[in-house]
């Protein structure tokens, strides 16, 4: 699910209460989950509510409804903003900036602008409880920048693309980092998103547990010593009388 989908649903209790709707989707200042939303009032003129909904809080979000038990599931805005900061454990303040985000891998290239989230919805326990599952980021929609489309013969400049992401995200400066291997995993297909967001995940999986190949140490080349000569015997007794010698 995109979402820009999720903008405008109404919120809706287990009673049947129309009692908001989605005004703003709140990511964690890691960009890797969402943390809750902002709201609105039901209607056309109406504005900004000063209470939102944390994700731990809400029961379901379908494509028609988000669904919370009653209004007792909303809380401040404040509330809503400061779980983001704090989702990562890095005390970063505000919620993640991801729209309007590049996109770089980590050797350099960059990918394009974030227009839009990809989402995994996580699924409540039971009937009466509220997710206790995250709702993953598991990719972005981007507008391909010039040098991705140049990479790709089906895409140019500004193509919508999506990007699979990885279970761990970084953040840095105004960029969010992906690994160089997500390139290879960039589709324009959102029906079959799902099977390449997990198939690059397995692949980053390997790529951890695989341990690095140590090449063997070169053989010490066994010692070279000089050919000895052999001195050939000599058939002469050492006591054997010379010419000048002989007995007259």
């Amino acid at each position: 699910m995109r979402t820009s989908e999720v903008a405008k649903l109404p919120v809706v209790t287990f009673a049947g209460d129309d009692i908001a709707q989605v005004k703003d989707v709140v990511y964690a200042a890691d960009g890797g989950a969402v943390a809750g939303f902002t709201l609105a009032g039901r209607g056309l003129l109406a504005g900004p509510l000063k209470q939102g909904l944390l994700w731990q809080r809400v029961h379901a979000l379908g494509a028609d409804a988000v669904m919370i038990r009653d209004d007792q599931a909303l809380s401040g805005v404040d509330e809503v903003v400061a779980a983001a900061a704090s989702a990562d454990g890095q005390g970063r303040s505000g919620g993640g900036k991801v729209l309007g985000s590049r996109v770089l891998t980590d050797s350099g290239v960059d990918l394009g602008e974030v227009v839009d989230v990809v989402i995994e919805v996580g699924r409540p326990s039971g009937p009466d409880d509220a997710s206790d599952e995250p709702c993953d980021v598991v990719g972005y929609e981007i507008a391909a920048s010039e040098s991705l489309a140049a990479r790709r013969s089906n895409a140019a400049k500004g193509t919508k693309l999506l990007v699979p992401l990885p279970d761990q995200l970084a953040v840095s400066g105004e960029h969010l980092m992906v690994p160089a291997g997500a390139e290879g995993f960039v589709t324009d297909d959102l029906a079959g998103f799902g099977a390449s967001v997990a198939e690059f995940r397995a692949q980053l999986a390997s790529e951890r547990t695989t341990p690095a190949t140590i090449a063997p140490p070169a053989p010490t080349p066994a010692p070279t010593t000089a050919p000895t000569t052999a001195v050939p015997p000599t058939d002469q007794p050492a006591d054997r009388p010379t010419e000048g010698e002989l007995p007259t």
